[in-house]
Parts: structure tokens; sequence; C-alpha cells
């Protein structure tokens, strides 16, 4: 009798003869064969193993679990009334579940586990937060404290608890992400404290069919983001937070086959191919995409042979199991953990001399995405300075400069890429011209016309802008909205003058050519010189 999980198990050689059919338990625990000597025979699956940090537990028999811990080799023995089903070691518990109850332990105290009764006992799965643990049944989804209470239950329509594992639900300290079956495209969000859909109760939806989620452990509830894989192995991140505006899906990999997030950072791992790779900062996608492969970690992953698992990344240690069954450690740099530790205290000196100390092109390229998320421009200009993208130190210069806190703000969102929410915050703080000059430099005239016209203001200014692009490439308007508003209208530029313009922080300047700078219009009414 030989059992098998991609690779051999265990093997035995019961004196009954041969063995002509095998059922297996509803939970995966017994098996039991009609052997040709007319006898039926029970087996037990034991000697499963769990480890997390310096705890190793084993399940000697099918009623207890052997708890070791390698700094100090102590042994503990933990006896349970029923037979053990499924068990998840993380996060500084234990939790174990019986055919009848749920043990949770804390590593701490072995002595006096918190016991309470399941509705049912085929538990199929047990994932672990660092503030709650979740159970699946035969009869729902279960969100529990480590206090023994109930916390949640989410549902959703089509809901099948027998099909979820832990490639298809993912839970984190605040949401709760689950892959319907139905629909292989969609992706559904829970609120953790609550079991209600996230946000607007839309559920993420994909192009194409999805075969595995994971979401980050860390940070703010607001910052959450989801990574997945679809069937062609492309590899997305967004956002977990949607109310009504659609988020970014954006890929950061390719040849993806398996994936996980460090307990203790938003770091993620993953095998692309032949490649073992590390993103120590996925958030750059948002900040900085350029940015993105400085920031990356890489690795050959031929040692770890064909279709090879990533079971677990706490600390600075990945473990992969391979096909056949052995599991290699792989340790990684912890100074990327201890750099996500100082930003998210807003240690930003500490941070620096961290990346002094270490002298690595990623951890200045981390450091500069950071410190753009977080607003912290003297601490990006540092670090964009170190890794030599001077033209980025030369605009983080220029924002710096800006008078008002709404226009650096803006401009920090531009750099970011995010133009909508840059125009948005403009015209909220009522700079209108700052948000045309926007669409003006980004040469989007149909918004830019659209601005001045709602807010009847200069509209020759977008005028006088299109018409010198237009002169520059040698081409006449064809716009029929640029055509009705330029009638009657004369653009002059003045050669040679001085204007004092308060796009240009009140400072004079003039161009060569015109005399205006590249941020102000190029002629302007008496009543508005006027009031300059």
């Amino acid at each position: 009798l030989g059992i098998t999980h991609q690779w051999s198990y265990a093997l035995e050689k019961p004196n009954t003869g041969s063995i002509f059919n095998i059922a297996w338990s509803i939970d995966g625990t017994q098996i039991a064969g009609a052997c040709g000597n007319g006898h039926v025979i029970f087996a037990h699956v034991v000697e499963q193993r769990w480890e997390w940090k310096n705890f190793e537990i084993t399940l000697t028999k099918r009623r207890t679990m052997e708890v070791r811990n390698v700094i100090n080799d102590a042994v503990d023995l933990l006896e349970f009334r029923d037979r053990v089903i499924k068990a998840s070691l993380n996060y500084g518990h234990l939790v174990v579940s019986t055919s009848l109850q749920c043990y949770v332990f804390s590593t701490k105290n072995w002595n006096t586990p918190l016991i309470f009764d399941l509705k049912e006992g085929t538990v199929s799965l047990i994932l672990q937060a660092e503030r709650h643990f979740l159970l699946i049944d035969g009869g729902g989804i279960y969100l529990y404290s480590y206090e023994g209470r109930l916390i949640s239950s989410p549902k959703f329509p089509g809901m099948r608890t027998d099909v979820l594992n832990a490639q298809t639900v993912s839970l984190s300290n605040d949401t709760l992400a689950i892959k319907d079956k139905a629909d292989e495209k969609v992706i559904y969000l829970f609120e953790a404290l609550s079991g209600k859909p996230l946000g607007d109760g839309k559920p993420l939806t994909h192009k194409t069919e999805i075969t595995e989620i994971a979401l980050d452990q860390k940070g703010l509830t607001n910052e959450r983001k989801i990574v997945f894989i679809d069937k062609n192995r492309d590899l997305y991140i967004t956002s977990v937070k949607r109310f009504g505006k659609e988020q970014k899906i954006i890929k950061i990999g390719t040849m993806a086959h398996t994936l996980a997030w460090n307990d203790t950072s938003n770091i993620l791992c993953g095998l692309q191919d032949t490649r073992f790779t590390v993103w120590y900062y996925p958030n750059t996608v948002y900040v900085d995409k350029d940015l993105l492969p400085k920031t990356l970690y890489e690795k050959d992953a031929s040692e770890f042979s064909k279709n090879p698992h990533i079971v677990r990344f706490v600390g600075n240690q990945v473990t992969i199991r391979r096909a056949d069954g052995s599991l290699i450690h792989l340790n990684i740099s912890p100074y990327p953990a201890i750099l996500h530790e100082y930003v998210s205290s807003s240690k930003w000196e500490d941070a620096v001399r961290l990346c002094r100390f270490v002298k690595d092109q990623t951890m200045w390229a981390c450091l500069a995405a950071m410190a753009v998320a977080n607003k912290d421009m003297t601490t990006a200009e540092i670090a964009y300075a170190s890794i030599g993208d001077i033209d980025k130190v030369q605009y983080i210069n220029s924002i710096k400069e800006l008078p008002s806190k709404e226009s650096r703000m803006a401009h920090i969102l531009l750099f970011s890429g995010n133009i909508q929410d840059a125009e948005m915050l403009l015209l909220q703080a009522g700079l209108i011209y700052q948000a045309i000059q926007v669409n003006i430099n980004l040469y989007n005239w149909d918004r830019a016309l659209e601005l001045a016209v709602k807010h009847k203001t200069h509209v020759d200014t977008v005028l006088g802008y299109r018409q010198k692009f237009l002169e520059d490439f040698g081409k006449k308007e064809t716009n029929t909205r640029f055509l009705q508003y330029a009638e009657g209208v004369s653009i002059l530029w003045k050669l040679n003058a001085h204007i004092r313009c308060p796009a240009c922080l009140g400072k004079d300047r003039s161009s060569s050519r015109y005399s205006i700078c590249s941020t102000f219009t190029p002629r302007m009414p008496k009543e508005r010189q006027n009031r300059l």
C-alpha cells in the first residue's frame, strides 16, 4: 500500500494478499482497502510535519503531536481527545482541528490551549493571519480570533467550500480573498471583521482565468495589495480597495508558477520559469515603473528541479519543496526587511544610513520608491541621486520649489503617473491654470480646452500653445472645437519682454525667443496684465 503526494510519501506491505480497491475518508486522514484474503484494512496518515521559526511539530500518532524547540531541544507532547484532521503553524500559534473540536495553542505556552467545538468535523483548510485564522469545512467559511471568538462568516453566490484550497483563498489582517470556481476570472474580496464585500461590493475581475492568489500581510488597510497568477502564467498586482474607481491591474512577472508573501514585510517571492525572483518592493509599479527592475533579486532556479513549490516565506528564509518531496531552504538578504521596518516607522534618516552602510543599488532603488510613495521628497532626492537618475533628481528639486502644498502634491502624483488624480487635486484647490497647463504639457489638448471653457479662463492660453505646437510641426488646425474657439482670437507672442509670472514662482524669467516661460500664457488681456 503506497501513499503519494506527487512524490513517494510512504510504503507499507501488509500481509493481507492483494489490495483490490481503496477509498479515502472525506477528511483525507484515513484510507480503507479491500484485501484479497477477505479482510478490510484501515490505515491512518501520520508523521506529518509543520515548521515555523524554531519550532518543529510532528504528528506521531492519530491523536498525538510532538513539539520540538530546535534552539534548546525541548520537547512537548500534545494529546488530543479525537484524531487530528488538519493543523497549521504560523504567527506564533498552532491551530489544530480534530473530528469534533478546534485547539488553539500559543508557542509561548503549550500547556493551556483554547478549545471550542466545531459545527462540522470535516475541516478542509486552515489559513492563518497575524490577528485571526480561517476554517473552511463542508458547511461554510468561518473566521475566528485566536481567543476562539467567531468574527465573521463570509458568503457569496454559488459558494462551494469543497473546492477551496490554499491557492484559491488568501487571508490578511483586514481582507479575505476567494477565487470564484464558477467564473475563474473573478476574485471575491471581503472585509475580514464583518464578512461583508469590500468597498463597493463588486468583485475583482481579470481578463483570463486565475490560478493562484495571495494577499500581502503588512501595512495599512487602504494600501492592501493582491497578486495573482493567470492561466498564461503572468503575474499581476492590484489594489484591493475599489470604490467605483477602476484600479490598475499591472503585470510584474511572466512564466510564474508559484509565489508567496513574506510574513513580516511586503516582500514577494516567486518562481518564474528558470529564475527565483524576489520583489523587494512590489508597490514600485505604482510609483515609478522604471525602478521596478532595479528593486528585484534574481537567482537561477535550476537547482530546484521541475515543478518546485514555495511552501513558506518566513523572515529572510524561503522554503521550497522540490518535485521529489525534499525541502530546500533559501536565505535572502535581511536588509530589505529592515528597510521596510524603518519606512513604516517613518525613520527616514535611519533608512538612508542603512542604504549607505549596505552600498547596494537595489536598496537605494527601493528607498527611492518608498520615499515617493510616502511623499518624502528629500529622501527620494538622495536615493535617486545614489542610483544616478539625475533627471528625476532635477524634477524633484523643481517640485520642492513649488509655492503651495497642493501644487507640490499634484506634481508628486504626476511623477508617479497619476495624471487624473493630479488634475483633480489642482481643480479642488482652485489652481485652474496649473490643471490646464498639466494637460498642455502632456499634449492632452482636448482636455486642456475643455477645462478652459468650463472654467471660463485661459482659453486664449490653450489656443496659443496649440497654435505654436502646430507651427513647430508644420501642420494646420483640423480640430473643429479649436477652430470654433479660435474665431476672433488673435494670438501674439511678444519678443524679449520680461513678465512677472505667478506660475514661475514670482521670478522674472524670459525665453530666448518668447516673452513668457514654458508655463504661462502667450498673450494676456490687459485686465490680466494689470492684475500682475
